[in-house]
């Protein structure tokens, strides 16, 4: 269970409204520790499934070998251009590597609805395509921290 966000509970999304928006969303941006102990942040698009993010990775990249090597992570997921728009949600905790990798499309029970629904909302299908290039990793967050800069008109 994700931890409770302590601090702007005024403009915090409600488990109904965030759920909206991380499924109505297409682009996350991963943050890793490399190891060197530099950070490394990157762009993905991802999947909600009312519980974890699924995040689907090229296997050679830097986030990749940084989420082998530790697989701690901070992903946000916002949207908005003016101050009053701002809306988003930092998911951490970390990642567990799903299915082969990289992934050719073996049969994976758990990556059955997740690939459904990523290729619906990413590419217009009904099935996965699978390059040969890509592998699943699945956030379920230990903490979640949101906000709605909306919320502060209306109160």
């Amino acid at each position: 269970m994700a931890v409770t966000q302590r601090r702007g509970r005024r403009i915090m999304m409600t488990p109904g409204e965030l759920d909206e928006f991380l499924t109505s969303q297409r682009t996350c941006r991963v943050a890793t520790v490399s190891a060197d102990g530099a950070p490394h942040a990157s762009t993905l698009w991802f999947a909600w499934d009312g519980t974890s993010l699924w995040l689907y990775s090229i296997t050679r990249s830097r986030r990749w070998a940084d989420l082998r090597r530790d697989p701690r992570v901070a992903v946000v997921v916002d949207t908005g251009e003016e101050y009053g728009e701002l809306r988003g949600a930092e998911l951490s905790g970390s990642v567990e590597f799903i299915g082969e990798a990289p992934r050719t499309g073996e049969p994976c029970p758990e990556l059955t609805a997740v690939e459904a629904l990523f290729a619906q909302k990413n590419f217009g299908l009904t099935e996965m395509p699978h390059d040969g290039r890509h592998a699943w990793m699945r956030l379920t967050p230990k903490s979640i921290a949101s906000w709605d800069f909306r919320k502060m008109a209306s109160s």
